[in-house]
């Protein structure tokens, strides 16, 4: 089934997104509650109370997509003697905005986290908080809760603390352009040298996060590396789908994060409150990740073993780097899916197996995700010696809830890109391809293509096929309504 002609491709992926978004439970536009109670926000959240720090001064900075607008963390780092650093993530302090029981709040609470799809991001908050009041503006004083984190040479905890404090974004960077000046292929963004100091920051930064990375993979932390794909429009014609790889500027969000969290999970157990944590739990099908590994000549324990796999996965891409991503892709799908759960003072939860973490939970982007949220009003009771704002059995009511949502949003993603990839597909019936499983169950068997990168589902019981094997395969149809490529398994 093809996309009607005189339709942009864009207007016909947004119809679908939407309709998908109502058949996940999801709800695509904001009530008019909501948004008779925005009319009634005219300005960012100010406190002058005196444990709010002024940190405006700091070199803070965000890095983050090129096209990103909600901004919800800031970094900053300062070298201490002996090799130890000072590392400073400021979090958006959206409840300061964002009541608890709102309507914006219930809208919130609903569908727990913005939704981003090739043709329109369904936000979680109204644009004009996530990017702009509640957001962590360029040349804009915003609240913050900051983490603070300071860590020996080989990226070890030293010691944390937590509060609140006014800070200011002096520069607005991207991860392509951060990452290639990093790398040394690509020049200084401009907004580095338009401040004194920036450039030694940003490589202060680097180093650090580097060193977090390398103590994480001693740990067992994996090494993985999937491929990310995102629209290319002319206008408002699809023409391609891009894979989207990692780099040195995402290093440094993603392991200051991770750092950051794993301190926020530590300080709420330090003060014997509940928290919502982020487990990846032991996988239950290891015995096919030991069968990928002796395909490629090595040897891992019968039992789950992070240190050995991340091991294995090293040496793999270090081997053959331009299929690591489909190696990846295959242990990420025999790993299993993350969720949330309630961790109460004395119990004792999973940790994540994938990041090689015992503590850990999502607090670093409350604009887009509402467990962050929940989180930081968990923290900023602790802070004031307050009563919790929720409950134990609403917290776990919420961590399901979370769970399913986030697991929704998921789906209408790789719906509505399996859309798109069919529109980019259709007039190719016919054509054979080279492609991995990255499925295999009673339901059917999933392939994903290594040139375009994109998934489909191979027609006819193929018996002795599971998740990692690769084979040839014949586009036979593509479906752009509902999402459906599909693929036959050439002899």
């Amino acid at each position: 089934m093809t996309a009607p002609a005189d339709r942009p491709h864009r207007s016909v992926l947004r119809d679908i997104a939407h309709r998908v978004m109502l058949e996940r439970g999801l709800v695509p536009d904001f009530p008019r509650k909501a948004l008779a109670e925005l009319d009634g926000i005219h300005g960012p959240a100010t406190r002058t109370d005196a444990a709010t720090r002024d940190l405006r001064d700091l070199l803070w900075c965000s890095i983050d997509n090129d096209d990103s607008r909600d901004l919800d963390q800031l970094t900053v780092a300062e070298a201490l003697p002996g090799g130890a650093t000072k590392v400073l993530v400021a979090i958006a302090d959206v409840d300061a905005v964002v009541t608890k029981g709102s309507a914006l709040d219930e809208h919130a609470r609903q569908n727990t986290t913005s939704v981003y799809t090739v043709a329109e991001t369904f936000p979680m908050l109204p644009e004009k908080l996530s990017t702009d009041l509640t957001s962590l503006n360029p040349d804009s004083d915003r609240l913050a809760i900051v983490i603070e984190m300071v860590l020996a040479g080989d990226g070890s905890l030293v010691s944390s603390d937590l509060y609140g404090a006014s800070v200011r974004n002096h520069a607005k960077l991207a991860y392509n352009s951060v990452a290639g000046w990093l790398e040394g292929t690509g020049p200084m963004p401009p907004a580095i040298g338009a401040a004194k100091g920036f450039d030694e920051n940003l490589r202060l930064q680097d180093r650090v996060a580097q060193q977090l990375k390398a103590l994480r993979h001693l740990h067992g932390a994996l090494d993985l590396e999937t491929i990310e794909t995102r629209p290319v429009f002319d206008g408002d014609v699809l023409t391609d789908l891009e894979a989207d790889t990692k780099n040195r500027a995402k290093d440094i969000i993603e392991d200051f994060m991770i750092a950051a969290n794993g301190v926020t999970a530590r300080y709420l157990a330090s003060k014997h409150l509940p928290s919502l944590r982020r487990v990846v739990r032991v996988p239950k099908r290891w015995d096919r990740i030991v069968e990928l590994a002796a395909e490629r000549g090595s040897t891992l324990p019968q039992g789950p073993d992070a240190k050995a796999l991340d091991r294995f996965l090293v040496a793999a891409k270090a081997a053959d780097p331009l299929r690591f991503p489909d190696l990846s892709l295959s242990v990420i799908k025999l790993l299993g899916a993350g969720e949330y759960v309630v961790e109460l003072p004395g119990a004792d939860v999973a940790g994540h197996f994938g990041l090689a973490v015992k503590d850990y939970t999502h607090s670093t982007a409350p604009n887009r995700r509402f467990p962050d949220v929940i989180t930081q009003r968990l923290l900023k009771a602790a802070l004031a010696g307050r009563g919790l704002p929720y409950a134990n059995d609403e917290l776990a009511a919420l961590a399901r809830h979370c769970t399913e949502a986030e697991d929704a949003a998921k789906k209408v993603e790789r719906q509505v890109t399996k859309s798109a990839a069919a529109m980019l597909l259709e007039t190719r019936i016919g054509e054979q391809f080279d492609a991995i499983v990255t499925g295999a169950s009673d339901k059917g068997t999933w392939v994903r293509l290594f040139t375009p990168p994109v998934e489909g589902r191979l027609d006819g019981a193929v018996a002795g096929l599971d998740v990692g094997h690769r084979l040839r395969v014949q586009l036979v149809s593509t479906d752009v309504q509902r999402g459906y490529i599909d693929f036959k398994k050439v002899a």
